[in-house]
């Protein structure tokens, strides 16, 4: 017996003050109705109404069991409606992961705009260079910058495409000398990204699509792209990084691009979030907005 559909059937029947108007509003027919009734009674092992050919009355149990289970299904109805209700808007804690640079260059472009189109948002950020589990840390999504992701059960939605540039500044350029070729990096002090796949090696493409993958070594290792920027920037060597955190410094000319008939390969910019049946409408807000902002944008 489903408790929950008899309590109902039971609070039909009582407030409408028959059986057969009772399944009328249920859409079933009378006999379901009176089976369930009696199921309900058979299961409590109490008379829930007094029955005769015309009419029926609740019993002392009766009464009580129905305002008892009046106030359950009044409760139960009023989480549906809440629940539905925050589902139809996005509204209550939105926490972000996204990493350091990303999060402290690129957010502050479109999160302001994110924010004040979404007023019933609290949001959460924390911003880091791992990949944080999202289940076991509470996050509702990330935005990862990565040449490839791992099996996951995550959901992984592209934004965008970040270009990769090797970049140096002047002055470390005239006491060391320009590189003319990808191996030439072999002599000079490259700056290392940790968290990559392989932080010592730099795969560069030629014009005519031939690949070269070179070893570098150098003093320095960080793992954001922050320090590797302030690095290049203190003449400390050659920093292979994301165009969009050296932007404004090669625009100035305090650093400017090592190699540039070469390429990097790109990372991708993803939202991932956990695999869900009904999305919430927070985390599909912020997609979606990401989708759009991106959608026609050279943000490199």
């Amino acid at each position: 017996m489903d408790q929950l559909t008899a309590l109902r059937a039971l609070r039909r029947v009582v407030e409408l003050g028959s059986f057969t108007a009772a399944a009328n509003a249920l859409g079933i027919s009378h006999s379901i109705v009176s089976r369930q009734i009696r199921q309900l009674e058979h299961q409590l092992g109490a008379q829930l109404l007094n029955r005769t050919t015309r009419r029926f009355a609740l019993t002392a149990a009766g009464q009580q069991y129905y305002l008892a289970s009046r106030d359950i299904l009044d409760a139960l109805d009023a989480a549906d409606r809440a629940v539905m209700q925050q589902q139809a808007l996005p509204s209550g804690s939105l926490r972000i992961n996204a990493p350091m640079a990303f999060g402290a260059l690129e957010l502050a472009a479109w999160l302001p705009q994110f924010a004040a189109q979404y007023p019933q948002l609290q949001l959460d950020l924390v911003c880091n260079d791992r990949m944080v589990d999202l289940i076991e840390e509470g996050f509702d999504v990330a935005l990862r910058l990565a040449r490839g992701l791992p099996d996951s059960t995550l959901v992984a939605r592209r934004l965008a495409s970040s270009r990769m540039v090797a970049v140096a500044s002047p002055a470390y350029l005239a006491r060391h000398g320009v590189p003319a070729t990808p191996p030439q990096l072999a002599h000079h002090q490259c700056l290392l990204y940790t968290l990559a796949d392989h932080p010592d090696t730099w795969t560069f493409t030629d014009a005519d699509g031939a690949t070269q993958a070179v070893t570098v070594r150098g003093s320095l290792q960080a793992n954001t792209g922050i320090a590797l920027r302030t690095a290049a920037l203190g003449h400390m060597g050659i920093a292979s990084t994301a165009a969009f955190i050296v932007r404004d410094e090669l625009a100035s000319g305090a650093l400017v691009q090592v190699l540039p008939g070469y390429t990097l390969a790109p990372r991708t910019l993803y939202a991932l979030y956990p695999h869900s049946r009904h999305l919430s409408p927070k985390v599909r807000a912020l997609v979606d907005f990401a989708v759009a902002w991106y959608r026609d944008r050279d943000w490199d």
